[in-house]
């Protein structure tokens, strides 16, 4: 089990669902201005357009994304 895993999301959740911005901000504990940020800074995945005024990312990208992170302890 890793580390980072999120007790929002439930176990059934795939590695190839989309989440919206909330759980985003919830599974990386970012703020939506500092992800949009990193995002143009190509520090942060970029979303995927889900339809006309709406995107979403890949779990597995962001998983990665927190796998790879520089840890603080």
């Amino acid at each position: 089990m890793r580390a980072h895993q999120n007790t929002d999301l439930p176990p059934e959740v795939s590695p190839a669902r989309l989440l919206r911005l909330p759980a985003i901000m919830r599974l990386t504990g970012l703020g939506r201005s500092t992800i949009y940020r990193m995002i143009a800074n190509k520090q942060f995945p970029s979303p995927c357009k889900i339809g006309d005024r709406a995107v979403a990312w890949r779990l597995i990208e962001i998983e990665a994304w927190i796998d790879h992170r520089p840890s603080t302890h």
